[in-house]
């Protein structure tokens, strides 16, 4: 008989398996579904990119494996674009690691800090990666703490749990899945913490160039001295509309990097070269006045359209505020998140209810404005079209 290793079993339950069935049943209704559930873009990426990763096609050697740590003049433009984004000083053949999108470097980061049984520290809500793929595929214990409406999603340090065996703790600011952003005295008291406490800061900041206004969101690897205890992951995914290219990064602490590529030589064979080639381009031309014109422009278009969903979202009596980041809307919506989505499904739309996120999340649900304008609008005239009507009555409430 095959059975599963204990690890597998410790993973939490797919609790969008009977969303996705009834969402398959209204499919085949032919029930018009529009997907607001998962944060893939729908905008393109910029031509730059397509145009460099033609060109890279042909290239000799395009088609042969790749360095897993990255190839030169990708850490290069990593380690520049650092330079230029936020004064920060890196060296691309110690301090910089290519990655298969950011999410194979939080998942693999728990490979190389954690032993049997030691803790990871995490956000709850919080991207399920940290716990999951991190944490308990690592043999590792997933520790939460709370993020609460009430603090504006931000870690209150001083209620963190931290013994002999915590050795890391991850933070998402842009927050996936609550839209919430960092200053730089909360990232300083995060770096402190690290110090005091002998851990590693592992900072998710793949949202960093989705923001909007005046905002612009900070690295911890600004701080002096940060980088004895910080690695940070970015990604091209949303910073480009490059998710399906996967390819992303992770800079900072020498040690951790080199521990981070130690593990991809065991298990992956690098980023395509041509899909580096292509990162590396609209890594170097991400100042010029085309390619931030392009950006800023898909910044304008997501930011309206979180606009128009909180508003009508408001229209049914839910307390909804569009972010100064992400394309995420986490809203409180007075009631079980899970139970809320499946009205939802029943009028065609798709969303994700917050307990995906963690315990903290189960009466909110997540929206991800990753569908054309009008789309959204249309989401928006459905979800008022929301029965039974004792539903909304418990939102009101």
């Amino acid at each position: 008989m095959i059975t599963y290793a204990d690890r597998i079993g410790r993973l939490r339950p797919y609790i969008f398996a009977d969303l996705e069935k009834l969402q398959e049943d209204m499919a085949k209704k032919g029930v018009d579904m529009i997907s607001l559930g998962i944060g893939d873009p729908d905008l393109r990426p910029p031509s730059i990119v397509t145009e460099s990763l033609k060109e890279a096609l042909n290239e000799p050697g395009s088609n042969n494996y790749s360095s897993s740590a990255g190839e030169s003049y990708f850490r290069e433009a990593v380690a520049e674009w650092y330079r230029k984004r936020f004064k920060v000083n890196l060296n691309p053949e110690t301090q910089v690691c290519a990655l298969i999108g950011s999410k194979e470097g939080l998942a693999n980061v728990g490979r190389v800090l954690l032993n049997i049984g030691d803790k990871a520290l995490l956000p709850d809500p919080g991207y399920p990666v940290y716990a999951q793929g991190a944490t308990i595929l690592s043999d590792g214990i997933p520790a939460g703490f709370p993020l609460e409406a009430e603090r504006a999603f931000q870690p209150n340090f001083s209620d963190i749990r931290v013994d002999n065996r915590s050795k890391l703790i991850f933070l998402n600011y842009p927050s996936n899945p609550t839209g919430a952003v960092a200053e730089n005295n909360m990232l300083q008291t995060a770096v402190d913490f690290c110090r005091q406490h002998d851990l590693v800061l592992c900072y998710d900041n793949a949202y960093s160039e989705l923001s909007f206004g005046f905002y612009r969101s900070p690295s911890p690897l600004e701080i002096n001295g940060s980088s004895e205890r910080t690695v940070e992951f970015n990604s091209c995914s949303k910073m480009f509309n490059m998710t399906g290219f996967r390819v992303g990064f992770a800079v900072g602490n020498e040690k951790v990097i080199a521990g981070l590529k130690k593990v991809k030589t065991q298990i992956d064979s690098g980023i395509p070269r041509f899909v580096q080639r292509a990162a590396a381009t609209a890594l170097g031309r991400y100042f010029d006045d085309d390619l931030s014109k392009e950006l800023e422009e898909n910044r304008r278009v997501v930011k309206e359209r979180l606009d128009i969903l909180a508003q009508g979202l408001r229209k049914i009596g839910l307390k909804a505020t569009a972010p100064n980041a992400t394309f995420y809307l986490w809203v409180n919506v007075g009631m079980n998140g899970a139970e809320f989505v499946r009205q939802l499904l029943k009028v065609g739309v798709v969303a994700t209810p917050g307990e995906a996120f963690g315990k903290n999340g189960i009466n909110y649900v997540r929206f991800s404005v990753t569908q054309p304008t009008h789309r959204v609008v249309e989401v928006v005239e459905r979800i008022e079209k929301i029965e039974p009507e004792d539903v909304k009555k418990q939102v009101r409430h």
